[in-house]
């Protein structure tokens, strides 16, 4: 099978992170190591089965790293690989630009309650 083509940078970046919640997660993993349930309660909106989905998506193209501990029941966690953290960059532009953006419109931005309680 022929490798995809691309015919711009940004086109690169989009496939893997584009959609409404990879950039969500990914923000929320520059932030440290999170469980699934923290996930879970910073991204309210989000359905069980999408935040899978993505997280699944986010590990296949080596961006999360997935770690699963042998308890019971068991404990997953989530981080950032190398390829992930090379991302945060991007991430933090879309945050402020976001921040002004709200700020011009007037919108609000309400943040779901912090994951690390």
């Amino acid at each position: 099978m022929p490798e995809k083509r691309y015919h711009c940078a940004v086109e690169v970046t989009v496939d893997l992170i584009g959609g409404k919640w990879k950039p969500v997660i990914l923000a929320h993993l520059k932030e440290g190591v999170r469980r699934y349930g923290e996930l879970r309660r910073a991204m309210p909106t989000t359905s069980e089965k999408m935040l899978v989905q993505q997280l699944r998506e986010l590990a296949a193209d080596g961006l999360v790293r997935r770690t699963v501990f042998d308890t019971v029941p068991p404990q997953v966690e989530y981080d950032l690989t190398e390829e992930g953290w090379s991302l945060v960059p991007a991430l933090t532009a879309l945050y402020e630009w976001g921040e002004k953006r709200a700020e011009r419109k007037g919108l609000v931005i309400d943040p779901a309650p912090s994951v690390a309680n």
